[in-house]
C-alpha cells in the first residue's frame, strides 16, 4: 500500500488553472495533426506559478513535433530542441510567460507518459501535466491534471514512480470572456436557448456525466478489493469526503420529508399541466367541431338559394312563353 508523503499532501492542494485559449489552441493541433486519426498531440503549456506553487495558471501553449508507434509504447519522439528555440522566442514576447508543464489529447494516460515528463524535467523541476480531450462527449470540464511523484509503499519495497490528480478549472479573463462569447454566439442556436427542453436536455447530460464518474468509482473500488490495484489513502480520503457531504437519507429525517414534500409538489406540477394540456386540446376539438357544421350550413343555405333562384327564373321563362304563344293565336 502507498504511503502518503508530504510532497503528495503538498501537490494535493495545488490547483491548475487552464485558460480558454489554451483549449483553442489544443483543439486546434488536434483538428490540424492528427485529422482523420486517434493519434494523439502533444504540446507545451506556459504560464506562471502563483500563491508559491499552490496554483498553476496556463495561460498560453505551443504545439511540439511528436511522433510515436502505436503498437510499441516504449517507441516515441520529441524535438526537444524545437522546444527550447520555442522558449527563446516566446521570452522575447513576453517575459513573463514561462514552461510550467505539457499537455497531451490522450484521452487517457500512457505508458510513455512518465519518460516524456522526465524529458520535460529538463526545462523546469516540477512539470504538470495536463490531458486535455478535444473529443469529449460527456459533460464536465475536458482536462485532467497530474503531478509525477515517488509512490513509497508500506511494505519497504522499491518506491516508483506515478502519476497523482490535482484538480484542474477553467478560467477566463474578461478578454477572454468576449471572445468565447462571441465564438458560442455563432455556433449556439440561440432560438433554444432559455426553453424547458434546453434545461431538461442539460439536466439530464449532467446526470448521465454524474453516473459515469459513480462508474468509475466502483470499478476503482472493485479492483482495489480484488487486488488489481494499490489502495491510495488519499483517494480513500477523498471519497470519505464525498460522502460526508451527502444528505442524511433516513426515512425519518427532515431531508427526507423536504425531498418528499419537493418531489410530490414537482408532480402535482406535471399532472396540472398534463390536466391543462388536456382541457385546451378538448376545446380545440369542440371548436374545429363546431366550425365544421358551420361550414356545412353556409353550404347547404347555398345550395338551396342556388335551386330557388334556378326554379323562379325557370318559372318566369314558362310564363313569358305562354304569353307569346298567346298573342300569336
Amino acid at each position: 500500500m502507498p504511503a502518503t508523503t508530504q510532497e503528495t499532501i503538498s501537490l494535493s492542494s495545488t490547483n491548475v488553472i487552464i485558460h480558454p485559449l489554451v483549449l483553442l489552441s489544443v483543439t486546434d493541433h488536434a483538428s490540424r495533426s492528427a485529422l482523420g486519426s486517434r493519434k494523439r498531440v502533444v504540446g507545451v503549456l506556459l504560464g506562471q506559478e502563483l500563491n508559491n506553487g499552490k496554483t498553476i495558471n496556463a495561460a498560453n501553449s505551443f504545439a511540439v513535433p511528436f511522433e510515436e508507434d502505436e503498437r510499441d509504447a516504449k517507441t516515441w519522439f520529441l524535438d526537444h530542441d524545437y522546444i527550447t528555440g520555442m522558449m527563446e522566442m516566446f521570452k522575447k514576447v513576453n517575459a513573463r510567460e514561462k514552461m510550467v508543464g505539457w499537455y497531451h489529447t490522450g484521452p487517457r494516460l500512457r505508458s510513455s507518459d512518465l519518460e516524456i515528463n522526465e524529458l520535460m524535467k529538463r526545462f523546469i523541476p516540477r512539470p504538470v501535466m495536463v490531458i486535455v480531450n478535444p473529443r469529449q462527449r460527456d459533460v464536465g470540464i475536458p482536462t485532467d491534471a497530474y503531478f509525477a511523484v515517488e509512490e513509497i509503499k508500506d511494505d519497504g519495497t522499491a518506491t516508483q514512480k506515478t502519476f497523482m490528480h490535482v484538480p484542474s478549472t477553467i478560467e477566463a479573463e474578461e478578454a477572454e470572456e468576449i471572445g468565447v462569447e462571441h465564438l458560442l454566439r455563432d455556433i449556439r442556436d440561440t432560438t433554444a436557448v432559455g426553453t424547458l427542453s434546453t434545461r431538461v436536455s442539460s439536466q439530464l447530460s449532467s446526470l448521465r456525466g454524474l453516473q459515469s464518474r459513480l462508474l468509475e468509482i466502483r470499478d476503482y473500488l472493485q479492483a482495489v478489493v480484488e487486488g488489481k490495484l494499490p489502495v491510495n489513502h488519499q483517494i480513500i480520503y477523498d471519497l470519505q469526503d464525498i460522502f460526508n457531504l451527502l444528505p442524511d437519507l433516513d426515512k425519518n429525517s427532515e431531508a427526507a420529508k423536504s425531498f418528499a414534500v419537493d418531489n410530490n409538489d414537482r408532480l402535482l406540477v406535471v399532472y396540472l399541466s398534463s390536466l391543462i394540456r388536456a382541457v385546451i386540446a378538448l376545446h380545440g376539438l369542440i371548436n374545429n367541431r363546431r366550425e365544421n357544421e358551420r361550414g356545412e350550413e353556409e353550404a347547404s343555405h347555398s345550395v338551396t338559394n342556388g335551386t330557388t333562384a334556378n326554379g323562379k327564373e325557370a318559372a318566369e321563362d314558362a310564363k313569358k312563353d305562354d304569353a307569346k304563344d298567346e298573342k300569336k293565336d
